[in-house]
């Protein structure tokens, strides 16, 4: 082949590898298992290399009719926990030439413009949080090959769901507050319609039923520092049966962070006097002093696992199964509760 200025082609590939154009496309479009062997790939692969071969994407997506490009749709970008989904879908995309466009759906305004002018003429596939499934509605997102996160797999939009171990995780955290001592608590709640909040109300109080002289309080705020703070001091300060409570749950880091404002403003110390928890796992958790004890959510293998779901759906096979393990990381917010 003539070097320089003329761009090496699919035919260029095939004569140094010594194979068929045709085997050159289902090496570089990741569809030669079991149709050609490994040694013959790698050839291939050696051989685009060698060339600077870079396929023609606009060409192959005229022919297939596809763009190559996946909607990741979540909720407003309030926290790293979805640029690390992002990250990862991002991540698994570009190995299979794929696209991720990220769709944040604006949070107390309802779902924003279609991004696109036809959304199934734009996109190959959606993968949204159920956290920001309204926001389907609107780009008609519910109409392609669709991916759920954290979503409720019985009665799921998506062809596939894929979720993290949140039973899991919060049962961790119950283990180890009981594992201290604590008998009562209050869970401070996610003031969010979800899947996902429900899961952990339901576990924590399941839990929390099997264990002989425990209390649950529960108090609902939105995912803001400030929220949780009035939610945290009204139900703090509120008298009850029990006295109040010496462990508090909380369903999100930013959560945690406000139950720690409350403890001080009611001049309570965590956790000599209160034990807090959280759940993500954010930066936040060690900006916050004492450290936070966090369920931590591994979000790029969440994001990988949601792509590596939409891709078996795009190519007809089964997605993997099984949530996503957690990890409860104990930090110095709990310990166990005054005699």
């Amino acid at each position: 082949m003539a070097r320089g200025s003329t761009r090496p082609t699919s035919r260029d590939v095939a004569q140094a590898a010594g194979v068929s154009q045709a085997a050159v496309s289902l090496v570089l479009g990741d569809k030669w298992r079991g149709r050609v062997s490994e040694t013959t790939a790698e050839r291939v692969r050696q051989a685009a290399r060698e060339l600077g071969y870079r396929p023609n994407l606009a060409a192959r997506n005229l022919r297939l009719g596809r763009t190559r490009t996946v909607l990741l749709v979540v909720p407003a970008l309030t926290t790293e926990f979805f640029a690390g989904v992002y990250t990862g879908a991002a991540r698994v995309a570009a190995r299979h030439g794929f696209g991720v466009v990220l769709y944040p759906s604006p949070e107390g305004v309802g779902p924003a413009r279609d991004p696109f002018a036809s959304a199934q003429a734009a996109l190959d596939g959606v993968i949204a949080s159920s956290m920001a499934a309204d926001a389907l509605t609107a780009i008609r997102g519910d109409q392609l090959p669709l991916v759920m996160l954290d979503s409720d797999p019985e009665g799921s939009l998506g062809a596939a769901t894929v979720n993290l171990d949140i039973r899991d995780g919060v049962r961790q955290v119950a283990d180890h507050l009981l594992g201290l001592g604590h008998r009562h608590f209050l869970h401070l709640a996610a003031d969010i319609p979800s899947w996902t909040f429900d899961v952990r109300a339901r576990a924590l109080a399941a839990r929390l039923d099997s264990t002989p002289g425990t209390t649950l309080r529960t108090a609902a705020a939105p995912i803001s520092i400030e929220g949780a703070l009035a939610a945290a001091v009204a139900a703090l300060a509120e008298p009850g049966g029990h006295g109040r409570p010496t462990a508090v749950v909380c369903d999100d880091d930013k959560l945690a962070a406000g139950a720690y404002k409350a403890a001080r403003r009611l001049g309570l110390r965590v956790p000599e006097d209160i034990s807090v928890t959280g759940l993500d796992d954010l930066a936040l958790a060690t900006a916050l002093d004492p450290e936070l004890t966090t369920v931590r959510l591994d979000a790029e293998r969440f994001g990988e696992r949601g792509m590596e779901a939409l891709l078996a759906v795009l190519e007809g096979r089964t997605p993997a199964e099984g949530d996503i393990p957690v990890e409860l990381v104990v930090r110095g917010s709990t310990a166990p509760p005054r005699s």
